[in-house]
């Protein structure tokens, strides 16, 4: 029951969560995020160089983003960015949220415009395609 193996995991990661935000896509979704402020302070003193995404529950897929600061200390996704949004076939209107489990880890969610979460993890013959 693969159902009930990924609902134990999200389970498990739940405990895990140390701050959570919600990032409602407007514009490009390919083009460059920002975290919300409160995130960025939160982090602050222990600022990552990268955060390392993976959908919800999945261990398998991990998309390793690239952050940048400019000089007002605005935190960005940049380099790597893309190639999740290209993957998770992002749209303007998706809401994603993110959960940050510490040591540069976030966990993702995607919901699409039906409010319906999308999930992209399957065999790994699937993924291979």
């Amino acid at each position: 029951m693969p159902w009930l193996v990924e609902a134990e995991s999200e389970a498990e990661e739940e405990h895990q969560v140390q701050f959570e935000f919600v990032v409602v896509l407007n514009g490009d979704p390919l083009g460059i995020q920002r975290p919300p402020n409160k995130f960025v302070e939160f982090v602050a003193g222990n600022e990552p160089a990268a955060l390392h995404q993976r959908e919800a529950g999945c261990d398998r897929c991990r998309w390793p983003v690239n952050v940048l600061f400019d000089v007002r200390g605005k935190m960005y996704l940049h380099t790597g960015w893309e190639k999740f949004a290209r993957y998770h076939d992002l749209q303007a209107s998706c809401v994603l949220t993110f959960s940050y489990l510490g040591d540069a880890n976030m966990s993702v969610k995607v919901f699409d415009d039906t409010c319906c979460r999308r999930h992209y993890h399957g065999n790994d013959d699937e993924e291979d395609d």
